[in-house]
């Protein structure tokens, strides 16, 4: 299994002014400074993830957590950027139809999204780019928002409509992240992770418990998924790999293959 470890300190922290339209996340590192090393470690993510299944094109990706303040959002936004950056043509869809906050990262509205369309409420005629949103100065990147909040987000995702609807946009982009609640105590992330090529969990160093890790594996194990690997947030200074500092980011990452590793 491939394992990458990235410490942010604050991958979680409530921003106000990237709820605004058009303000990208100062948490989107990659974007703000592509050269640091900091967005370094996400581009060694990119790499690892790429030869993680080097015999199977990768189209669609969860990428999800045990729990709810790991950074999976901050690690699914920047991973999204270093891929639109080689000329992929991504699409973002929050999946998290609970607590969802991918619009705020990307500074885009949250009127019409995932849960319009599979609930047959786009009005005919109206143009894909009130729904499928592209992010603003950055190339090769576009967002479906989750949409408004269901009473039971578990059958929305698990719908026949939401089957085929991934199966359609797969067919119109290089890559589709899908960013999903925490898998530990939701079944949501594992019921689309068994439709993914694949699944990276992302966990926070010194703040997830080992039995929601565990939980969370068995989970996404239980109905097959294939998870290409671990990003570890929040890691402290003292663990062995390579540090770097960028204002209030710390980054430090390590890879390992062990396919008998349980751990």
């Amino acid at each position: 299994m491939e394992v990458v470890n990235v410490k942010q300190l604050h991958p979680y922290r409530s921003d106000r002014t990237a709820s605004r339209l058009g303000k990208l996340s100062p948490n989107l590192i990659t974007y703000h400074d592509p050269k640091s090393p900091a967005a370094e470690a996400f581009r060694s993510l990119r790499t690892n993830i790429g030869f993680a299944d080097i015999d199977h094109d990768l189209k669609m990706l969860v990428i999800t957590s045990p729990g709810p303040f790991d950074g999976k959002t901050t690690v699914a936004s920047n991973f999204a950027i270093t891929m639109a950056k080689i000329d992929k043509k991504v699409l973002m869809i929050d999946c998290d139809l609970r607590k969802p906050r991918l619009h705020k990262n990307f500074g885009l509205n949250n009127d019409i999204g995932l849960t319009h369309i599979l609930n047959d409420m786009i009005v005919e005629g109206m143009p894909s780019t009130e729904f499928v949103k592209k992010v603003p100065l950055i190339d090769n990147l576009w967002v479906i928002t989750s949409g408004f909040i269901p009473p039971n987000p578990t059958e929305v995702l698990a719908s026949k409509k939401m089957e085929s609807f991934l199966k359609q946009v797969q067919k119109e982009y290089d890559l589709v992240i899908l960013d999903t609640p925490p898998v530990a105590s939701l079944t949501d992330a594992a019921i689309l992770g068994k439709q993914a090529n694949g699944v990276v969990l992302v966990v926070s160093s010194g703040e997830t418990e080992i039995e929601m890790a565990l939980h969370a594996k068995q989970a996404l194990t239980n109905v097959d998924a294939k998870i290409l690997g671990v990003v570890i947030t929040k890691l402290e200074k003292g663990v062995s790999g390579y540090y770097y500092y960028y204002k209030n980011y710390y980054y430090n990452y390590y890879y390992y293959n062990n396919e008998n590793d349980d751990s």
